[in-house]
């Protein structure tokens, strides 16, 4: 099983990962066992939510490629669910197989102990304990990503307070090189925490932001925040104090990658105060393929056939087509006076 990584294929296994050995076949294992071990606690609207027990809350990220060592996911699975999600797949690992499950089925990261549903307060505590001890692992330099397969800031957050707990421990250290990716203008809830953690340690906050259109936002990534909500949190959090930007990703071929609407994010990101912004191709996993191939057929018909010849039995867009994105967001970049190409995670 892999570490949560957008893009990775990690060999080292999820920190949650445990043998439970036991009688009879076939038998659950690692976070698939753990799961079951953890209790329904809520639902919402056409969603679920569960406790899930931790072993730990920082999981190892060993693909070169990936600009951070470390990764850190609150929950698993996120409501938002925008249609080119990559992070689907991470569902499997609990024996879930329908893709649409990722977005319905929440899972809610506490205490490694069985039945201990500490929701009652805000900001469970344990949580904190378990990363005050895994932040011994950490070496100076090494990077930290929070939210690279789920959403820190969706609706669960707001009911169970995991990614506060986080944030409330990471304040309490220094020296620590953070970023987190967010959809959600709830970031701004914890602006008094952020700021902590800026005085003392690196801290990137990185809103996804795909397009500046609401209509198309709104079928693209159905129950995320609104563009210019993402805007406003990055103005607000800069002008707190807190260094944050834009990543533009993914950028979806035929759909959001034409240039004056990419000149456009860019030059919204600069008048918002965002200190870089950068962006990354789609590529679509089998699971998120199952999602994204039947809503584009809906959505952008015209775009099917093009779709097969661009990735055929592939996941990834062509080498020339990520090096033309590349060349022309640094001459966005560029043009809107933005003095270097930050790359936080």
């Amino acid at each position: 099983m892999s570490c949560s990584c957008p893009n990775s294929s990690c060999s080292t296994p999820d920190c949650e990962t445990a043998l439970f050995p036991g009688e009879g076949a076939p038998q659950l294992v690692g976070i698939a066992r753990l799961r079951t071990l953890g209790s329904a606690i809520a639902d919402g609207h056409q969603v679920e939510y569960f406790t899930l027990p931790a072993r730990s809350i920082l999981n190892r990220c060993t693909v070169a490629r990936m600009p951070f060592q470390w990764t850190i996911n609150p929950y698993r699975g996120c409501e938002f669910a925008c249609k080119y999600c990559y992070a689907r797949y991470t569902h499997e690992f609990m024996e879930l197989r329908d893709p649409e499950q990722f977005e319905h089925k929440i899972y809610v990261k506490q205490n490694a102990a069985p039945g201990h549903a500490s929701f009652e307060r805000f900001a469970d505590p344990a949580i904190g304990a378990l990363l005050r001890r895994d932040l011994k692992r950490v070496k100076p330099g090494e990077q930290i990503a929070l939210g690279t397969a789920t959403d820190p800031f969706q609706p669960a957050e707001r009911r169970y307070g995991v990614t506060r707990a986080i944030l409330e421990e990471f304040a309490r250290h220094r020296g620590l090189d953070i970023g987190i990716v967010t959809k959600s203008n709830l970031v701004l809830r914890d602006i008094d925490v952020l700021r902590a953690i800026a005085q003392h340690n690196q801290l990137f906050v990185n809103l996804t932001i795909t397009t500046l259109d609401t209509r198309l936002a709104r079928i693209l990534e159905p129950r995320a925040p609104r563009p210019d909500l993402r805007l406003d949190a990055v103005r607000k959090l800069t002008g707190a104090g807190v260094p944050a930007g834009v990543i533009c990703a993914p950028v979806v071929p035929g759909i959001t990658d034409a240039p004056r609407d990419l000149d456009a994010l860019v030059k919204a990101t600069r008048a918002a105060g965002g200190q870089y912004i950068f962006a990354n191709a789609l590529f679509l996993k089998p699971s998120s393929a199952a999602i994204f191939l039947p809503w584009l057929e809906k959505e952008f018909p015209h775009l099917v056939e093009n779709y097969r010849e661009r990735f055929g039995s592939k996941a990834f867009l062509s080498d020339a087509y990520r090096k033309r994105l590349s060349s022309l967001m640094a001459a966005l970049r560029k043009k809107h006076g933005f003095t270097s190409r930050l790359h936080p995670q």
